[in-house]
């Protein structure tokens, strides 16, 4: 079978392992009952905006699904950058820590938290180009609280996004945008999403059924920073086909402009260009506060 053979380190059980470690067996309760969580962060340019945000949040995914947060937050933040000392510097890092249970009973929630156990794995992982991607309404639906533990970063929750991505290509999109159970815009098959119109800039609304990321509260509270109106509200489809721009934001690539929506094309506009604009601003902000506490 033909692997990604990009560079990866994983640190488990007090030490760093280069490749794909095989960590799980059939009669592991992650493997075949699903109860994983993980979270992402980036390396990119010299600095890892948020990381401790994201090392936070996946200790939250973990207690949420009923596991048990061993690793402190700030540990993880050490970890990942001793391990980012075996990259070259060259290539974008995708920083992956990990939860899941050994150990369990029959259904869903492991039965024995204690089993719980954690990794982190580094691995290059190139940003997408800024020049966008195309988006088509998604016929599946993001879960509610009630039905999926949408409260963490659940890698159950994974396989309905990569179904929404695999039917949006078939019709020869990228991304699949999915609603929520009522029929409101939640997000990408793979990030949150915005639109601009006569000069306001609207995001759905956390609700519960899609993922308030990182990346969004971050680019959220810059733009506003920066004197742009931004609205959280529910929005439909028909918002989307009568924007004047649409983009997404997400740990993997940050800020890219949606280019194509449906039949309609688009421009990479002024919101998305500020927005990555900003970003990148802070991001390099950080390595600047990171080198002045040194």
């Amino acid at each position: 079978m033909a692997q990604d053979m990009s560079r990866t380190r994983t640190f488990v059980d007090g030490e760093w392992l280069d490749g794909n470690p095989g960590l799980l067996g059939p009669r592991s309760h992650a493997m075949w009952l699903g109860s994983s969580v993980f979270d992402g962060g980036r390396w990119f340019e010299g600095v890892a905006p948020d990381l401790d945000r994201h090392a936070a949040r996946v200790n939250r995914s973990a207690e949420a699904l009923g596991l048990k947060a061993t690793v402190a937050a700030e540990e993880i933040v050490r970890l990942t950058h001793e391990g980012l000392a075996g990259f070259d510097g060259k290539t974008a890092v995708y920083i992956r820590p990990m939860y899941w249970a050994e150990d369990g009973g029959y259904m869903g929630v492991p039965a024995e938290p204690t089993s719980t156990r954690f990794c982190l794995c580094l691995y290059e992982s190139p940003m997408i180009p800024s020049s966008g991607f195309s988006l088509t309404v998604s016929p599946f639906r993001r879960p509610t609280p009630e039905t999926a533990p949408t409260a963490a970063k659940a890698g159950c929750l994974y396989p309905n996004g990569g179904r929404a991505i695999m039917e949006a290509r078939s019709r020869g999109f990228d991304n699949g945008l999915l609603r929520d159970t009522v029929g409101n815009v939640a997000e990408t098959a793979t990030s949150n999403v915005f639109i601009a119109k006569d000069g306001v800039v609207f995001t759905p609304v956390p609700n519960g059924s899609f993922l308030d990321g990182i990346t969004r509260q971050r680019v959220i509270q810059l733009l506003r920073d920066d004197g742009i109106e931004v609205v959280e509200k529910s929005l439909t489809v028909a918002d989307f086909t009568a924007a004047d721009e649409i983009f997404s934001t997400g740990n993997h690539s940050k800020v890219v402009p949606i280019t194509r929506f449906e039949e309609r094309e688009l421009k990479a506009g002024e919101f998305a260009e500020r927005a990555r604009e900003l970003y990148w601003r802070f991001a390099k902000s950080t390595q600047a506060a990171a080198a002045a506490a040194a």
